[in-house]
């Protein structure tokens, strides 16, 4: 059941995986990735720092975001206890107006196809669920594997910006392009529902 007051997002089933609303019970899950210097080596954060990345990721976990936006942990349906990452649709800087695709996963289960095979569905559910008119992501340029997840996604580049500051490229997709797009069928349903 999620956490009072929490924002009720879909359960989503892919070929391989499980996705469901992150929720308290993925915190040391959460921590633990996030302490890999390689998982986060693009990302600025308080990684090193045990007590304020734990409040992070706690105040993450609880933010009452839009409807249909937040975070949802990505399990492998074969082994179900295996936490493998997970995909945020958010307010762009929790703040917005924007909204932001984003993705993090163990580096143990890096190279699988899971990022893409995760993220489609959410995007799926960003536009046909959640009423999005366009979903961007901001990737730091030296980040090639999370290039190649937006690119295999069907974000297209548009330009570069400067991400809590530092350099970085933008990529977005608007709601007539993805459904122009063969991802639309890749997507998927979520489970027991349409989105």
């Amino acid at each position: 059941m999620p956490d009072q007051g929490m924002n009720e997002l879909p359960v989503f089933e892919t070929p391989r995986l499980f996705l469901r609303r992150r929720g308290m019970q993925d915190l040391d899950a959460c921590l633990e990735m996030d302490r890999d210097p390689e998982v986060v080596r693009y990302i600025d954060g308080p990684w090193s720092e045990p007590a304020l990345h734990r409040a992070f990721i706690k105040e993450r976990i609880t933010t009452s975001y839009p409807p249909g936006l937040g975070y949802w942990s990505v399990f492998d349906r074969a082994r179900p206890d295996r936490f493998l990452g997970w995909i945020l649709l958010i307010p762009r800087a929790c703040t917005g107006p924007e909204v932001e695709i984003g993705w993090r996963f163990n580096r143990s289960s890096w190279g699988n196809g899971y990022a893409t095979e995760a993220a489609l569905p959410v995007l799926r559910h960003g536009f046909l669920g959640a009423g999005l008119d366009e979903i961007i992501a901001s990737i730091d340029p030296d980040n090639v594997r999370s290039i190649r997840v937006a690119q295999k996604l069907g974000l297209l580049p548009a330009g570069r910006e400067l991400e809590r500051g530092r350099p970085s490229l933008r990529f977005a997709l608007t709601r007539a392009q993805f459904l122009a797009s063969p991802n639309v069928a890749a997507a998927g349903m979520p489970a027991g529902g349409t989105s």
